[in-house]
């Protein structure tokens, strides 16, 4: 690593993100990622930002923490937001992307723009010098991830994280499925199989008595929650996922004219419709074991599996002591850290954290103040989390509202989340043209 400029290890959306802020500064940036050249189990594609859980960025309104964080980065200029907008697919209220696109479109962007210079080839150590931004991500090789420790002077924490399978939309049985969304919101964006009583008890009995893969080293309890295969899930009880993943409320089979027993929701994966994947279905079934049990769920007894659903590693740090709320390392000032190795989890999250460190290295860069994202703002919140956590636990979190401040808001409970968004965003704006000035 000679070059000189901002270093950053990783082109996943953190990476990607905080490369874009440094060089839409006139930051010189050089982007390290080990694609093409060598993939983790989880990643398939060749280009950055790559999506592998779900294609979804989750909900996309400002009555909704996470609809908040995006909108707070789309005030920043965000490169993940404005791929995500450009790509966006059908699903109701939710932002959900065409995954292939999404990356494309990013790719493109990264790589044509003249700040940013890109070295294809695994980074086995932490640069002891210079700024760095190490955004490897929660499946940083196990060398990397390493020398990670070695600098915070820790252990890592682990946990298994779950993708969900995907199948093509011609081999869903049609007579059997239908296209709804919950409660008639939107359009009818996502595909549902409906099942009565008798199809659900058979789904779960072979669902939980199921062979999974094995898993060395981690039991189950080590699974994030917002991630948890359904397999784990269906066996908390028999009802567990009928007011989860399967819940019927909001809908009416048409087939039938009542309300279902249980319903498996199916979600776009691209533009056109043609690959779909189970929603809520991570799993760690084997895959012999995924092809007999999901094609019992009506309409997908001939489905053909594109991908079926793998379970893989994610590490993050004990970054509260470690990290500052600019995801700065506090004793090696000039390496910062972004994405869910911070203990930010989700897309959205990670991708926040990215425009922070970002920002901050382009201010030692360029010799401006550093901005401070209060915890009024979903941004703040997320930092504070990380930075400041106090518990013994400290584990990975999506935003919710609950880690903002919000006790001197007063209105009713229908307006209080639109007028914690207003302030949040009249923050941001700030910030954002404070550094026009």
């Amino acid at each position: 690593m000679k070059n000189s400029g901002v270093h950053i290890i990783g082109a996943g959306l953190a990476g990607c993100e905080a490369a874009w802020q440094l060089a839409r500064r006139g930051v010189d940036v050089v982007l390290h990622d080990q694609k093409p050249h060598s993939m983790s189990p989880a990643h398939h594609s060749p280009q950055f930002a790559e999506l592998v859980c779900s294609n979804s960025l989750r909900a996309d309104g400002l009555q909704n923490a996470v609809g908040l964080l995006k909108q707070e980065m789309r005030e920043l200029g965000s490169l993940i937001i404005e791929a995500a907008d450009k790509t966006k697919v059908p699903a109701g209220g939710a932002l959900a992307v065409d995954r292939h696109a999404f990356s494309a479109y990013i790719t493109e962007k990264v790589l044509q723009n003249c700040h940013i210079k890109f070295i294809a080839g695994e980074v086995t150590n932490i640069p002891e010098d210079g700024i760095v931004i190490a955004a490897a991500g929660p499946l940083a090789s196990d060398a990397l991830a390493q020398s990670i420790a070695d600098t915070v002077g820790q252990d890592m924490l682990s946990f298994f994280d779950a993708a969900a399978p995907i199948v093509t939309a011609a081999s869903v049985d049609m007579d059997k499925a239908f296209m709804a969304s919950r409660y008639g919101r939107g359009t009818d964006d996502y595909l549902n199989c409906a099942m009565d009583e008798d199809q659900y008890r058979a789904f779960y009995d072979a669902l939980t008595g199921a062979k999974t893969a094995e898993i060395h080293g981690f039991e189950d309890q080590n699974v994030f929650e917002g991630c948890m295969p359904v397999e784990t899930m269906a066996r908390r009880g028999f009802q567990t996922l009928l007011f989860g993943p399967l819940k019927p409320v909001g809908l009416t089979n048409p087939h039938t004219g009542k309300m279902p027993f249980a319903v498996v929701q199916l979600r776009k994966e691209d533009t056109e419709g043609r690959l779909f994947n189970l929603v809520g279905f991570q799993t760690h079934l084997k895959f012999g074991e995924q092809k007999r049990v999901f094609s019992m769920i009506p309409g997908l007894k001939n489905a053909e599996f594109v991908r079926y659903g793998v379970m893989h590693r994610n590490t993050y740090i004990k970054s509260p002591g470690v990290l500052n709320a600019c995801y700065e390392m506090k004793k090696r000032p000039g390496l910062y850290f972004a994405g869910q190795i911070t203990g930010v989890e989700g897309y959205v999250e990670s991708a926040s954290s990215g425009i922070v460190a970002g920002m901050c290295a382009a201010c030692d860069v360029v010799g401006k103040p550093r901005p401070h994202f209060s915890r009024d703002t979903a941004i703040g919140a997320l930092a504070a989390h990380v930075s400041e956590y106090q518990g013994a636990d400290f584990q990975p979190m999506n935003i919710t509202f609950g880690l903002m401040n919000t006790i001197s808001i007063r209105a009713s409970k229908k307006d209080k989340k639109l007028k914690i968004s207003e302030r949040a965003l009249s923050e941001v704006r700030a910030i954002a043209n404070g550094w026009e000035e």
